[in-house]
């Protein structure tokens, strides 16, 4: 099967023969220096040949006129060439390793029942700079299984190296900062866990929580009953549940109780044993808010506090988050793990990481 193109313009300089040799040697995608003053020393370059040997699903691994293989290419500034069930890697050789590795992790995916999209190209690219990698695909060499989190909708792989930490610490910490900007997956993951937990019974309830504080806006007076008030507020968490679970369900245990969404104000006086809570946008609690949030814990119980320190909505900027606060008494403490996300762990389109740098770059995100 030889190879197509995703964009045909580009077939001149990508096609096969002599255009595709010339493009090579002219203009190499490895990224090598323009000829004249500044000029570094070439890299040392690498060829290898990877076959596969499931073919069912090469169609999905290369994509729809091989748009995987030209992310990989545009990303790691190699070159790639696909003919039958054989790829061809040139480039430096520790972009040619990291594009194998990338390669191999796509297909295993596939062959688990995963799809491949754009956003999984990107999060394998960034995490093959990563030595973990091939546990997360495959499996650790003792024979544990890979990192997941498995529900009734999907199973869930980290798309980040922190993603990996996060998801190790969901399951061996009580308490749980995620720290860091949008789009890093620190709810999503939460829920995950959270639901998968709920289903195999190691909790009774699944406890979601955010202040019901405004975003630079002046909503005014909301009509309906206190539900109908603050689900504006908290159809992120919903989003998340229904991505995790059938709506029948959902329904069903939101009915029952064993699935409850309320403010965080609605949390005092009470003790929340064998539950799994999610605290979200909790950098828009006070730090009274957060201490009586956080002394809620109770027995068999998990509590997972999520947040951006930079992006508080409060009057008071960062100085009056409870979050911040939270997080500067209690790191280091005993059974509360803190992980941090950066701008490099956004999964969702990558111009949303960008977005994310440019704004806190400009101005350091205050």
């Amino acid at each position: 099967m030889a190879r197509k193109f995703s964009r045909p313009h580009d077939e001149a300089a990508r096609g096969f023969g002599s255009d595709r040799s010339d493009k090579r040697r002219n203009d190499p995608p490895w990224g090598e220096a323009p000829r004249g003053e500044g000029r570094s020393e070439p890299q040392r370059r690498a060829r290898i040949e990877i076959a596969f040997d499931e073919q069912t699903v090469l169609g999905a691994l290369f994509g729809q006129f091989d748009q995987n293989l030209v992310q990989i290419e545009n990303r790691l500034g190699v070159y790639i060439s696909a003919r039958g069930n054989k790829a061809v890697i040139e480039g430096p050789d520790d972009a040619v390793a990291r594009a194998r590795d990338v390669l191999k992790g796509m297909h295993q995916r596939l062959l688990s029942g995963h799809e491949v999209d754009a956003g999984a190209v990107e999060s394998l690219i960034m995490m093959s700079n990563e030595p973990t990698l091939e546990g997360i695909i495959s499996g650790a060499p003792d024979g544990a299984p890979p990192i997941m989190i498995r529900t009734r909708k999907k199973t869930i792989v980290p798309r980040s190296a922190t993603q990996i930490e996060y998801m190790r610490a969901l399951v061996r910490d009580d308490v749980i900062f995620a720290l860091g900007p949008a789009g890093t997956g620190k709810t999503y993951l939460a829920v995950a866990q959270a639901v998968a937990q709920l289903i195999s019974g190691s909790v009774q309830r699944l406890i979601l929580s955010r202040p019901a504080v405004e975003a630079g806006e002046r909503l005014g007076f909301l009509p309906g009953d206190m539900k109908e008030k603050v689900d504006p507020y908290l159809r992120p968490l919903y989003d998340a549940l229904y991505d995790c679970m059938p709506p029948e369900q959902v329904e069903r245990r939101l009915a029952s109780g064993e699935i409850e969404i309320a403010p965080i104000a609605f949390m005092r006086g009470r003790t929340l044993a064998d539950a799994f809570v999610i605290l979200d946008e909790a950098q828009n609690t006070t730090p009274m808010q957060m201490k009586m949030f956080l002394t809620r814990f109770g027995q068999n119980s998990r509590m997972v506090i999520c947040g951006d320190p930079k992006q508080t909505d409060l009057p008071g900027g960062s100085a009056a988050s409870g979050l911040n606060d939270a997080v500067k008494r209690l790191d280091g403490v005993d059974g509360i793990g803190m992980v941090r996300f950066n701008v490099a762990d956004v999964v969702r389109h990558p111009i949303v990481g960008r977005i994310v740098e440019a704004y806190e770059g400009k101005d350091g995100g205050d």
